[in-house]
């Protein structure tokens, strides 16, 4: 059960009975899995047609690729990337998320109509945090995340246990973000799968993932297409759906409120398979 019921996201309060299905939009040329596919406006909102088709409940839009080695773009690089899309898809009435850590995007996303701020640095950028609270409806997900995409994999050193200090540091930043005044109702946590960890690092968040929930905030999970299953499975990126679904079913499982994927429909079936089966009956609350 969500510790919450609903999570307040901008326009939406999103109801967490069931696991919330975000699906990714990668505005970017260089993100690990589908880099260049959806690089331009067009394409972009293209493919977020194709998501709310699938079945997404939430898009989530990413001007910035965030993965290990990433180099950094400028704000206003990363800025004109999204803004097209995000000023679409905006007039959707479909809850939109915009993945960036920069205040200058964040900023820019809120004026437009973004819902949600996903930030893999947990709004620890300058300004971050006192922009939040002069949005007072606006969702937000702080990620535990160490250093910067050039440099996190050199930081996958954890003194005890990487669940008890991920949670530790996941509940310290809640209580920095609740004091700024940031309300408890839009806060979701991410474990941060795949940012300044290694693969059993990963695998230990997953496999003891409820001891998260004692924080007392509803997760958001993102297992899509990541390494540690390609270090499990021999598959590259483009050929991990099968192995992102076992380890999305898992995560749900295990309470997580959110799961933020690339490949919509499959996990929309798997969930619906899940679902029928915890509940007893089938049901039809995918794809329309």
């Amino acid at each position: 059960m969500a510790p919450f019921s609903f999570w307040r996201a901008g326009r939406f309060d999103l109801a967490l009975g069931e696991p919330l299905v975000m699906g990714i939009v990668n505005v970017t040329p260089d993100s690990f899995s589908d880099g260049g596919r959806h690089d331009t406006a067009e394409a972009a909102i293209s493919h977020a047609r194709q998501l709310l088709d699938e079945g997404a409940q939430i898009l989530d839009i990413g001007g910035e690729s965030t993965r290990p080695g990433a180099q950094p773009v400028s704000p206003q690089q990363e800025w004109e990337r999204v803004a097209p899309v995000v000023r679409e898809l905006v007039q959707w009435r479909v809850p939109l998320s915009v993945d960036t850590r920069r205040t200058e995007v964040m900023a820019r996303a809120l004026d437009a109509g973004a819902d949600i701020i996903n930030d893999v640095q947990a709004l620890q950028a300058p300004g971050a945090l006192d922009l939040l609270v002069g949005h007072d409806r606006v969702g937000v997900c702080l990620m535990h995340m160490r250093g910067e995409p050039t440099s996190m994999q050199q930081q996958t050193h954890y003194e005890t246990d990487v669940v008890q200090e991920v949670r530790a540091w996941l509940a310290r930043r809640v209580q920095v973000v609740r004091a700024a005044g940031v309300a408890p109702e839009r806060m979701v946590l991410d474990p941060g799968i795949g940012f300044a960890k290694t693969a059993e690092h990963n695998l230990a968040l997953l496999r003891r993932q409820t001891e998260l929930l004692s924080i007392g905030l509803p997760l958001l999970v993102g297992w899509s297409r990541k390494s540690t299953l390609g270090v499990i499975t021999g598959r590259p990126a483009h050929q991990r759906q099968a192995a992102s679904l076992a380890a999305a079913l898992l995560a749900a499982q295990a309470g997580a409120s959110v799961l933020r994927v690339h490949d919509v429909a499959a996990t929309v079936d798997a969930l619906s398979v899940w679902r029928a089966t915890v509940h007893g009956k089938p049901s039809q609350q995918g794809r329309q």
